[in-house]
């Protein structure tokens, strides 16, 4: 295990996991330069790092992350990372799973960090959203992008549009989060979630990742080539046929990530 403190952002490691929490609650957690070039560097450890399997993003106290500190801001401060955008995250988000884990609001900027997460664990009395219109705004951290990527059409206008919020229950029922937590457990739950990712084979892991990803956008007559190419590494490493012995001897598997 080893743990590294920072007035704006902790981390933590910890049996393959990777615990990054906004740590400035009596900001509710809103985003200067400081916490984006944190979280840039966290995720740079992320994905570098081979003993690292899954990340984990939360924030300190009763909020998740109340978007860009305007006050910073109004000084001159610019919330961003130089290799990954905003918040240090949503221009380049890792290439290893990532998972967000929310208590209380996640508002505009706070909101788009969380669509950069592949899963989303959220406190039941969570809340989702993007009020940019309200103020003469629009979500340009990539909350416009992902929005329908990640909810109906429809829902996810109503919510780019109205600048209303969404609850979690909701957001739950709209796929959008994987599972709702007890109040004060969506760090606990997230960690769950992220072993059993952990526990599985590395090279497996990333690759199902990139198709998931990536395969939207490929031509359907080309889609299976484009997916062997990724795969096909992964089908002749040492690690699938670490998989295929274990099962066959019944014995927990021994990554090596090769």
């Amino acid at each position: 295990m080893t743990q590294e403190t920072g007035d704006a952002v902790r981390v933590d490691a910890r049996d393959g996991v990777l615990t990054i929490t906004i740590n400035r609650p009596e900001k509710r957690n809103a985003v200067n330069r400081e916490v984006a070039e944190s979280i840039s560097a966290a995720l740079d450890r992320l994905d570098a790092d081979s003993s690292l399997r899954v990340g984990v993003l939360t924030g300190a106290g009763e909020t998740f992350c109340a978007g860009l500190d305007l006050g910073a801001f109004a000084r001159g401060e610019v919330a961003r990372s130089a290799t990954r955008g905003f918040a240090g995250i949503v221009e380049k988000p890792p290439t290893k799973p990532l998972i967000g884990a929310a208590e209380g609001w996640a508002l505009g900027g706070g909101l788009e960090i969380l669509l950069c997460c592949d899963l989303i664990v959220a406190a039941e009395t969570a809340r989702f959203g993007l009020p940019e219109v309200t103020r003469g705004l629009v979500a340009r951290g990539g909350g416009a992008i992902r929005l329908t990527q990640r909810l109906p059409r429809s829902r996810a206008l109503e919510m780019l549009l109205t600048g209303e919020p969404m609850t979690a229950e909701e957001a739950w029922r709209f796929g959008l989060v994987n599972k709702l937590a007890a109040d004060g457990e969506a760090l606990g739950t997230a960690t769950e979630l992220a072993r059993l990712i952990a526990a599985n084979a590395p090279l497996a892991v990333a690759a199902s990742k990139r198709v998931a990803l990536e395969s939207p956008s490929w031509p359907v007559e080309d889609s299976f080539a484009l997916q062997g190419a990724i795969l096909e590494p992964v089908f002749s490493s040492e690690d699938a046929r670490e998989g295929a012995l274990a099962f066959q001897e019944r014995r927990p598997a021994r990554w090596s990530g090769r």
